[in-house]
């Protein structure tokens, strides 16, 4: 005999998840989701309703959908599986069981219309003013770097290459549109130096390895204190980390001017700009070419490593947790993706935050 549900069944099933610490009801909690209507209003531009037609999605809603596929690192079919599938999807989204779930074409278009409105950087600027309106003010300096992300690798010949370097259009692909909309025109191979392994002879290679690496490139300024990210870029993963700082990297609202970032970063015209823009540099000093390195720069430089390496923290965050990876094609699509990753990680933020305080 089949069990007919009840009334309760479905709020007695959703509080085990939330005694587990579901952090999509904590987000629900915490952030003002409404606050981001205004910019949504104006990003997609629907229409009065006067022609006709069905009424678009509540885009509040559908914004919570681009969280939750960001959070997870989920394409927009396994989106839609997993808003039907879970019962705390649905109800972060604000949708019951007999509501329409929003499928992957729909979540599509909303994404894709709010990358050709470069909407992102509002919405991060919007959630900005609610971490200061909370009283996380960038008082205490700010912190530099650039991290590598992945995107599917291109199958190009040299000529090809260079034609893209060259920013044109290889003439083999221009009749040729449905090849032309999957090559990815932005998205550059670079280097990744890590550190060598031990061999299995037991010895160490005399220096770091070089691994080739494709796809594009995220900039961010955290502030010293809170770690929220308050500037950030995107570009080609073969961009010069260095050039960005004087590219609207720095945050000329932190009170404090101390400005932290590795060596990449040390340049006479970084060093030049700063000086003129009122920072104080705390890049790290360059080891001397072919001469060891003097005590006294590499005892400031390991005192320095403590405050930059927090920096690092945020990156781990976002591969760890939300599977940092471009899948799109494209820099704006790129650009989207990666700012949707800094917002979510910056509300991940603000809830841990929030709760140290409940608990202090």
């Amino acid at each position: 005999m089949v069990k007919q549900p009840g009334f309760f069944d479905v709020k007695g099933r959703l509080a085990r998840p939330s005694g587990l610490g579901d952090q999509l009801e904590a987000f629900s909690w915490t952030v003002d989701f409404e606050v981001f209507r205004p910019d949504l209003g104006q990003a997609l531009a629907y229409s009065d309703g006067r022609k006709g037609g069905h009424p678009p999605f509540d885009p509040v809603l559908m914004f919570k959908i681009l969280m939750i596929q960001t959070l997870n690192n989920l394409s927009d079919e396994r989106t839609e599986y997993l808003i039907n599938d879970r019962l705390s999807f649905m109800r972060f989204s604000g949708l019951g069981l007999s509501d329409r779930v929003r499928d992957a074409r729909t979540v599509w278009l909303f994404r894709e219309r709010l990358t050709e409105a470069e909407a992102i950087e509002r919405f991060l600027e919007r959630f900005d003013a609610t971490l200061r309106n909370a009283g996380y003010l960038p008082m205490s300096g700010q912190i530099l770097d650039a991290t590598l992300v992945a995107a599917p690798k291109q199958r190009n010949t040299n000529a090809e290459k260079a034609d893209l370097r060259a920013g044109r259009i290889p003439e083999d692909w221009q009749d040729r549109t449905a090849k032309l909309s999957h090559k990815d025109r932005h998205a550059r191979w670079t280097l990744k130096f890590t550190k060598a392994k031990r061999q299995d002879d037991g010895t160490m290679p005399s220096s770091d390895l070089a691994i080739p690496f494709f796809g594009y490139k995220s900039h961010i300024s955290i502030d010293r204190k809170f770690r929220f990210i308050r500037k950030w870029k995107t570009t080609d993963a073969a961009a010069n980390d260095g050039a960005r700082l004087r590219e609207g990297l720095l945050d000329k609202t932190n009170t404090a001017s101390g400005v932290w970032a590795d060596t990449a970063y040390r340049s006479k015209a970084n060093e030049d700009f700063m000086e003129k823009q009122g920072f104080v540099s705390k890049v790290h000093r360059k080891k001397p070419q072919l001469k060891p390195m003097p005590r006294h720069i590499q005892k400031s430089n390991a005192g320095k490593s403590v405050i930059r390496s927090r920096v690092e923290h945020v990156f781990a965050d976002q591969k760890s947790q939300t599977g940092l990876f471009v899948r799109t094609v494209g820099i704006t699509r790129a650009t989207m993706r990666i700012g949707l990753a800094n917002i979510v990680y910056n509300m991940r933020r603000f809830l841990l935050l929030e709760r140290m305080n409940a608990s202090a």
